[in-house]
């Protein structure tokens, strides 16, 4: 295959790891469809392989960002009800606020669900540990992103 394809199919998978620090573009998923276009135009197996290594750390990183952060979130005594309207308000923010709204209208829902159960001093708390939460989802997905698209460049450089 042409060296041109194979940057381009890279520049994706860049595009990729932006989408998931900027919540614009959805970053795994495009990441992960791109190793499968990517592997379907080289001939061989050992693209197929790579891909595989490619949607296994995709599915491993989108489970753990949910995972790892919500079992915190319940550690630190914050209910699943008020992640559930952290989320709603999130999804409303995304789009009233392009691009920071998602994690900004989390953080709020989640103030405003815990101000109103607690008080607004515990409250700051509990918003605390949804702001890392956020943090911590974002670097475990980035994290995997990142080790996905060095699959894919291996993968890249050995067909």
């Amino acid at each position: 295959m042409d060296f041109r394809y194979d940057l381009i199919f890279l520049l994706l998978t860049a595009i990729g790891l932006v989408g998931i620090l900027v919540p614009v573009l959805p970053g795994t998923i495009l990441i992960v469809g791109t190793s499968i276009a990517w592997a379907s135009t080289v001939t061989g197996s050992t693209a197929w392989w790579f891909a595989a290594v490619v949607v296994a750390l995709g599915l491993a990183g989108t489970f753990l960002q949910y995972a790892v952060p919500g079992r915190r979130l319940k550690a630190a005594g914050v209910p699943r009800s008020t992640l559930l309207l952290g989320a709603v308000v999130g999804v409303v923010g995304f789009f009233v606020v392009p691009v920071i709204g998602l994690p900004l209208g989390f953080v709020l829902g989640v103030f405003l669900a815990e101000s109103r159960r607690l008080g607004a001093g515990p409250a700051r708390a509990s918003t605390w540990h949804a702001v890392k939460a956020v943090g911590l989802s974002m670097l475990i997905e980035f994290c995997f992103g990142l080790a996905a698209v060095t699959a894919l460049v291996v993968g890249a450089v050995s067909t």
